[in-house]
């Protein structure tokens, strides 16, 4: 292999050039960063869960690949993976996880023993994740629980705590997680059928986009009720409102189911992780003025 193609496979594998994952990932992280800092948080803090939001990221992808590649090779959206094409080997795929790990290890090291506790957990369900879509059609809850872990990570490492108010805003997450990977599950459904993978766009069939709008809804009003226990302010509840017409916009776009469609959606929905974001951040900045 040229010298220059194994570096790129390796980054590949990571989804280095994709950064939606990396992005829906952190946007809750940042939504409890500033929560629990009561505005801006701490620079280190912010460092530290912002590296460690890709780092995790890279790793859930490589642990994803790892487990998938027996099956990637038959699903059209994943045929050109390192490990399906032979660019990358399992052993090397290994070695990067375990990097990526240690790297995130090492950071978390730098907060306190509440969150190094935490990360503990973080890991199982990251890890747990790629394995679940053989013997449950709701994988996609187990990657929101993953999704959503660094929310208590953050309250611990800005805290010292985990005040109750906190699982709105993880539940919140949780359910938008699920929303949002039925519609990437909705790209590769009929693939999945003929492989035997399960997905809750699978289980959900014909009813996925009103499963879809009950899940989107649910997660509104949780994060409305989170908004509430932590007294954030109306600019808060209009973030919420454009998240809310955001994925008015997610339902038009995969009224047809199309693939490509369905894609585009969950693309989207970075936009409204940031728009909650957006309302957070400057219900502080007023608050402090």
């Amino acid at each position: 292999m040229h010298s220059t193609a194994k570096p790129a496979a390796l980054l590949q594998l990571t989804r280095f050039d994709k950064p939606i994952g990396t992005l829906l990932l952190l946007w809750p992280t940042l939504w409890a960063l500033w929560i629990a800092s009561g505005g801006i948080p701490e620079l280190k803090l912010l460092g530290i869960f912002t590296l460690g939001t890709l780092l995790m990221r890279s790793a859930g992808c490589v642990v994803n690949d790892i487990a998938d590649r027996n099956f990637d090779g038959y699903v059209a959206r994943t045929q050109q993976r390192p490990l399906v094409t032979g660019a990358v080997s399992v052993t090397e795929a290994c070695a990067l996880l375990l990097v990526l790990l240690m790297l995130a290890f090492g950071l978390v090291l730098m907060t306190n023993r509440f969150t190094v506790q935490l990360s503990v957990i973080a890991l199982l369900l990251a890890c747990t994740y790629p394995f679940m879509k053989r013997y449950t059609h709701l994988p996609q809850v187990v990657l929101g629980a993953a999704f959503s872990f660094s929310i208590p990570m953050a309250f611990t490492a800005a805290r010292g705590e985990l005040p109750a108010a906190l699982w709105l805003l993880y539940l919140g997450n949780l359910l938008w997680t699920v929303a949002y990977d039925t519609q990437y599950a909705m790209v590769d459904r009929e693939d999945d059928l003929k492989v035997g993978i399960k997905s809750t766009a699978v289980l959900f069939g014909r009813y996925d986009r009103l499963f879809i709008a009950v899940l989107q809804i649910a997660a509104l009003v949780l994060l409305a009720m989170a908004g509430q226990a932590f007294n954030l302010g109306w600019v808060y509840y209009l973030g919420l409102i454009g998240a809310a017409a955001i994925f008015v916009y997610h339902q038009y776009l995969i009224r047809d189911r199309d693939p490509a469609l369905c894609f585009k959606a969950f693309l989207n929905n970075s936009n409204a992780g940031a728009v909650i974001f957006v309302g957070i951040a400057l219900h502080y900045l007023l608050q402090n003025l």
